[in-house]
């Protein structure tokens, strides 16, 4: 392929690729995201317009977005409704659609934002909304919240997604050649598609594509067929529901693996948790990446401008890193680290030093990902500063309904008073990209606990990787096939071929993460500072130069979409 994805683009020609997500992230003022599923989505047409390829993307318009979020004195956190009007940010599209809900016939209108790429390719992304004025009060509210309400709620938007989304292409015009779901949220596509092919899955099968990103059972959407039946209605549908989506309850990722040709994990971890999952499935990995440019804050930006030219659109010449100064890059990171630095200070009040070693911690907060496995031992980590000073930046939201982790964020607050005028600890309120760029930039070491084998991927680490923070991570996800302990960052805890009862494994975890802070870490950061360069090399020139969504999508292009 050359270097602006021309052939790629040719074997494509006259048809698209219509990728579907619940959520995209496309900047801070489309909040139709929630965490990485989204910003996943977001990266992926990036690199598809970039590269050129023909690929429409369909999501919902999610008025009210996910959330604001608020965090008082004790960390409590308090949601407001991240509103934005699609008017003034995108076009509305004369053409509509109708889904049948229960007993009536909903209304669907779609905007469109064209994603821009510097190389001139593009990507419109259709955000579906039934704020119309046809629609009764309650229909119209069904694309208002990301992961609103209850299950009834859940299940229309879903219809509107997967039915709707279909009818809207059609509509529009669009000669689909597969149709890729990004997690089961879009499934009843294939349902649609069953219809138009007279019910037989071998031609549905032809033309679906489907990532799964969920290591967990209860993660994937399940839903009663009274419920189903109730608004849906149809007979034949409901049989067929039945028939590849489970006989008790309609499992949505189940429907879309009976349904899809290519069917992925996104990292091999995943891929061999999903198979053990569904037995008898064929499930392939493509690991995620990141998009480059996006993720890579100014200032490496502008050296790799220098060093590397035509680094944005081939990431692969990442691996010449080595041919940017030494003394450049730290210059470069220290800016980067100045400008979060400040911010931290400047919103929380706490008086952080640039030149002291800094951590960063910030994803969902949910139990799972144990954002406190840093604070199990106030002590040790005491004993830790000693011998060279750290502070902590932190951030992430916690689902409206996921109280054990709202209270997290609240333990980690009371730590932090703990800890004061000793270590200083900021948690920042309403992570969102824009956070999440500055933070992955500006901290030394970015940190990730998540309890095996529950992280799908991960691609904090990866953004971190982009602009020469180190890793320092539970082996699981990404981060299993990107560790080189000592030279690409460092583990925590056991090897992945280590079954350990799990008590055991969290106590190793512990150890392992309070013995290489102290031992290995703290020391090369103030004592050893060429091999702590040396490993910045090598997280951007080993890590960065593979893990990015441009190599992800040539993977899914060659492999599912051909």
């Amino acid at each position: 392929m050359d270097e602006s994805g021309e052939n790629t683009k040719g074997a494509l020609r006259g048809e698209t690729i219509a990728y579907f997500s619940m959520e995209i992230g496309m900047k801070e003022e489309i909040p139709t995201y929630a965490g990485g599923l989204g910003t996943l989505a977001g990266d992926t047409l990036r690199s598809s317009a970039d590269l050129r390829l023909p690929v429409v993307a369909v999501t919902l318009a999610s008025r009210k977005g996910n959330f604001r979020q608020e965090l008082d004195a004790e960390g409590r956190q308090i949601e407001h409704p991240a509103e934005w009007n699609p008017s003034e940010l995108m076009e509305l599209l004369p053409e509509k659609t109708k889904v049948r809900i229960g007993k009536k016939e909903v209304g669907v209108a779609a905007w469109q934002y064209v994603l821009e790429s510097p190389t001139g390719g593009s990507v419109p992304v259709l955000f579906l909304d039934t704020d119309l004025e046809e629609n009764s009060r309650e229909d119209r509210e069904i694309t208002d919240v990301l992961y609103g309400g209850d299950e009834r709620y859940r299940l229309k938007q879903e219809m509107v997604l997967g039915i709707g989304g279909m009818r809207i292409l059609e509509a529009l015009g669009f000669e689909i050649r597969k149709y890729h779901m990004n997690e089961g949220h879009s499934s009843l596509l294939a349902l649609e598609l069953l219809k138009g092919c007279e019910g037989d899955p071998k031609k549905v099968r032809k033309r679906c594509v489907f990532t799964t990103h969920t290591p967990v059972e209860a993660g994937h959407d399940k839903f009663s067929y009274d419920l189903v039946s109730e608004l849906i209605e149809d007979g034949d549908k409901i049989e067929m529901l039945k028939r590849f989506g489970g006989g008790q309850r309609l499992n949505m990722t189940l429907f879309a693996l009976n349904l899809s040709n290519y069917v992925n994990g996104v990292a091999k971890k995943h891929r061999d948790v999903s198979r053990a999952m569904f037995p008898g499935y064929v499930i392939h990995s493509v690991t995620n990446g990141v998009h480059s440019y996006t993720w890579t804050c100014p200032p490496f930006r502008e050296l790799y401008d220098r060093y590397l030219p035509g680094w944005a659109n081939e990431p692969e010449l990442l691996v010449r890193v080595d041919v940017i100064p030494d003394d450049l890059m730290v210059v470069a990171h220290a800016k980067a680290k100045k400008d979060l630095i400040d911010l931290v200070n400047r919103s929380t009040g706490t008086e952080m030093d640039p030149q002291v070693l800094t951590l960063g911690f910030a994803r969902r907060s949910t139990e799972y990902k144990r954002p406190t496995l840093l604070f199990s031992d106030l002590d040790r980590l005491r004993r830790i500063n000693s011998r060279g000073k750290i502070q902590i930046v932190m951030a992430g939201k916690a689902h409206p309904k996921d109280f054990q982790g709202k209270r997290l964020i609240e333990e980690i607050f009371c730590r932090a008073r703990d800890l004061k005028g000793e270590i200083e600890v900021a948690y920042l309120e309403n992570y969102d990209m824009a956070l999440a760029a500055k933070m992955v930039s500006g901290v030394d070491v970015w940190v990730n606990t998540p309890l095996r084998p529950r992280e799908a991927s991960g691609t904090s680490g990866m953004k971190a990787a982009h602009n020469g923070v180190i890793n320092f991570s539970v082996l699981d996800g990404w981060w299993i096939e990107g560790w080189i302990e000592g030279v690409t960052g460092w583990s925590i805890g056991p090897e992945p071929g280590e079954e350990l009862p799990p008590q055991e494994a969290r106590r190793r975890d512990i150890d392992d993460l309070y013995s290489k802070l102290e031992y290995i870490i703290v020391p090369t950061f103030y004592h050893r500072k060429d091999h702590w360069v040396r490993m910045m090399n090598d997280s951007i020139g080993m890590l960065a130069y593979y893990f990015n969504s441009h190599r992800m999508m040539r993977r899914y292009v060659t492999e599912a979409y051909l």
